[in-house]
């Protein structure tokens, strides 16, 4: 079923999620109250594609900045498509860079997501890119701003930071390591694995068979798992960790698919289905 609210629609599956005021709850405080969360990685930065997943019903979508042809400017309709599906959109930025931080974060998406966090001094400036002062370094133009409406929403400085999902990916040996510190860090909200650039740093990116960067993986779940914080576990899932599987070893929230793959995935599969062998075999 689903519900009307202005001269929007509903996402299926989301009507029971709506509160009093007709606003759905926030991504973050979903996942406190423990749901267990699916989502897709867009790379194509196609605002059909984005509204697509949405209205599939995933339950966010990655927008990816640190991969991919995307900027800043081109992700504004992506996140426009997202939220005409009522669907929250986590940005993850080119790097741990306050002027990427602050730019993204103006666009409203419900979390940020910053790529390969070794240590507890990277995750403290990344919690620091997020807030505005006095408790961080984010620069202040609330009325200007598409989080804020561009100023229509009186309540923004009171709610953003609360609302806003911060999320540091863990894709080194040296994170992994390091994961006891930077779970400590005021602010982190979630740990995120990147298993491939975990491999990537083990010298294992051409062998992703080798048990070893499997064992690393989970050494790092173990010791967020094992934090004294309510620390979220979020990760790609990969052949070697199904959805399935990881939300078995404790994660809150699990990116499945991405959606140039679903493309070419598809392609493919109708290119063999339909063809007696494609164009090009590699």
């Amino acid at each position: 079923m689903t519900r009307s609210r202005g001269n929007g629609i509903v996402a299926p599956g989301m009507a029971e999620f709506f509160t009093e005021s007709g606003d759905p709850p926030s991504l973050k405080s979903r996942l406190l109250n423990g749901e267990k969360l699916y989502g897709a990685l867009s790379v194509s930065y196609s605002p059909v594609n984005a509204e697509i997943l949405g209205w599939a019903g995933y339950d966010f979508v990655v927008v990816d900045m640190e991969h991919g042809p995307g900027d800043m400017f081109s992700a504004l309709p992506v996140l426009r498509a997202l939220n005409s599906a009522r669907t929250p959109a986590i940005i993850r930025v080119p790097d741990n860079d306050e002027i990427y931080v602050k730019k993204a974060l103006d666009l409203g998406p419900a979390g940020i997501m910053f790529p390969k966090v070794d240590n507890a001094e990277e995750a403290r400036n990344a919690v620091a890119s997020c807030r505005y002062p006095p408790y961080g370094i984010r620069g202040a133009a609330p009325p200007l701003i598409r989080a804020s409406r561009y100023g229509l929403d009186s309540t923004y400085l009171e709610t953003c930071e609360q609302d806003l999902l911060i999320m540091c990916q863990a894709e080194s040996e040296e994170a992994v390591n390091n994961l006891q510190e930077i779970t400590e860090v005021e602010g982190v909200d979630c740990v995120h694995f990147g298993p491939r650039d975990l491999r990537a740093s083990m010298g294992l990116l051409r062998h992703p068979e080798d048990p070893r960067g499997l064992a690393m993986l989970k050494k790092g779940e173990r010791a967020v798992l094992a934090s004294g914080k309510k620390m979220l576990l979020g990760g790609f899932a990969t052949p070697e960790s199904s959805p399935a599987e990881m939300y078995d070893r404790g994660y809150n929230l699990v990116c499945g698919v991405v959606d140039v793959a679903m493309f070419r995935d598809a392609a493919v599969a109708d290119l063999k289905k339909n063809k007696i062998k494609l164009k090009i075999t590699r």
